[in-house]
């Protein structure tokens, strides 16, 4: 019988699947920062799950969320309990910018398309309020600050954050909206991308980001020489290299397609090839294999197989891409 995790891993891929996700498990992989990657449409979630959510440090959050700004995908933890204390269903909770959830409330939101309305934070539980709504309901009935205030039994202040967009406690809520006699409420999206940051562009149509990734060589070292080499080489070709920790690629790169970039023995790539074969299709990009031996083989279970002269060979990105789909499909 396989472990509890696993179990609960596999619940949760099941529950993604019957949704309409095509997903991909990454677990047996280790380390790895997610459990599952999942792709709906235009909606790619990187998921963990974590019995405990207390589990999650700093230093891995961090990486979960970098991640997902890589790809872009949405980062999402699935857990059970904080401490001693169960989680509750319909409440958002966060570890160092991460979402969480249990199970439960990604069940309602996807076979039900019933989104939460609560999330936790260290002050308790608020409700998400929609701000501009409040403002066109305080001046629909004709009512000042004051007023308003008085009625849901807070500050001034405190209704000119709500009309900003802050949260509120569920009973001040709840005097507003029989006050109003209409909701003002906002639900949470679980499935949306945080807004990327403003990119300056230059004349050649490049963002600002990418041209200073682009002129970052050499990449910092790993501390492996010929790691060091190959992604130096995958730069060399005009690729924007990102190293990555605790992932079951070591670098991801954008051609503009996503690429996953591993590298390591033969029998380390007889190991990962059909979890990053399933991570590329998910992700809608490629991945490619680079080991130190020289290879019969054009791929392992249609992950690409190359070594290092045979990339070597490839002069720019398009190049390496033509390669990888005839290997991909042999």
């Amino acid at each position: 019988m396989p472990p509890k995790r696993e179990r609960w891993i596999e619940q949760i891929r099941y529950l993604l699947e019957r949704a309409g996700f095509y997903v991909a498990d990454t677990h047996g992989v280790r380390p790895s920062s997610f459990d599952l990657a999942a792709r709906r449409d235009a909606t790619l979630l990187l998921v963990k799950v974590l019995k405990n959510i207390d589990a999650l440090d700093a230093e891995e959050a961090n990486r979960l969320a970098e991640l997902g700004r890589l790809f872009p995908a949405v980062v999402l933890v699935v857990g059970q309990t904080s401490g001693v204390s169960d989680l509750d269903p319909g409440v958002v909770y966060t570890r160092y910018g991460v979402p969480i959830i249990t199970e439960e409330t990604l069940q309602e939101y996807l076979e039900k398309a019933v989104p939460p309305y609560l999330y936790a934070s260290p002050g308790g539980t608020f409700v998400p309020v929609d701000g501009d709504r409040l403002r066109a309901l305080r001046n629909a009935h004709g009512l000042s600050l004051g007023t308003l205030a008085a009625v849901a039994g807070v500050s001034r202040r405190a209704i000119q954050l709500y009309e900003d967009g802050a949260g509120a406690e569920v009973t001040v809520i709840e005097r507003i909206e029989t006050y109003l006699g209409e909701p003002i409420v906002r639900s949470i999206h679980l499935f949306e991308l945080p807004a990327p940051p403003a990119q300056k562009t230059g004349a050649d149509g490049r963002s600002t980001r990418a041209r200073n990734l682009a002129a970052e060589r050499p990449l910092p070292p790993t501390g492996d020489p010929w790691r060091d080499g190959v992604l130096e080489q995958l730069g060399d070709i005009g690729l924007e290299v990102t190293l990555t920790a605790r992932a079951p690629f070591d670098a991801l790169a954008r051609t503009p397609e996503v690429l996953l970039a591993a590298i390591g023995s033969l029998r380390t790539a007889l190991h990962r090839a059909e979890v990053l074969h399933g991570l590329a299709r998910v992700a809608e990009g490629h991945a490619l294999f680079v080991v130190r031996e020289s290879v019969h083989r054009t791929s392992i279970d249609g992950l690409p197989i190359l070594s290092v002269s045979d990339l070597r060979r490839h002069r720019d990105p398009d190049e390496l891409l033509e390669d990888l789909s005839e290997r991909e499909n042999p």
